[in-house]
């Protein structure tokens, strides 16, 4: 069984940075990981995922070229650096991870395609 314990959210000012963290317990190196975000309100939004061997990672168009998606599989851990947030990046954040070490794009935008979802971290950017 894996868990996912995300960490490193926060309240920052619109142009700020963040860099929320996923930490998973069991060996995750052969998994892909990925974050979504929901804010309030509105349906739950694919943001990041990367592969197992950090081979391809993949983005949101609406965070390409702000947000970078990492792992560090010595530690088990996933990173979400965000810059030059906006006030519309205010969600929770939830870490993702699936047995499958390979998706296309349509199955890493897809939330029934991870097996395991962490509880989330807020991130409030205000304006």
């Amino acid at each position: 069984q894996v868990q996912l314990v995300e960490s490193g959210g926060g309240l920052v000012q619109a142009g700020g940075s963040l860099r929320p963290s996923c930490a998973a317990s069991g060996r995750t190196f052969s998994y892909a990981m990925g974050w979504f975000r929901q804010a309030p309100g509105k349906e739950r939004e694919f943001v990041a995922a990367i592969s197992r061997s950090s081979g391809s990672t993949y983005q949101a168009d609406s965070v390409k070229g702000r947000f970078t998606i990492s792992r560090d599989n010595a530690k088990n851990t996933v990173y979400l650096q965000m810059n030059s947030l906006k006030p519309e990046d205010t969600a929770v954040y939830y870490c993702v991870a699936a047995r499958q070490g390979y998706g296309s794009s349509w199955q890493y935008e897809s939330p029934v395609w991870y097996d395991y979802w962490g509880q989330g971290t807020q991130v409030t950017v205000s304006s």
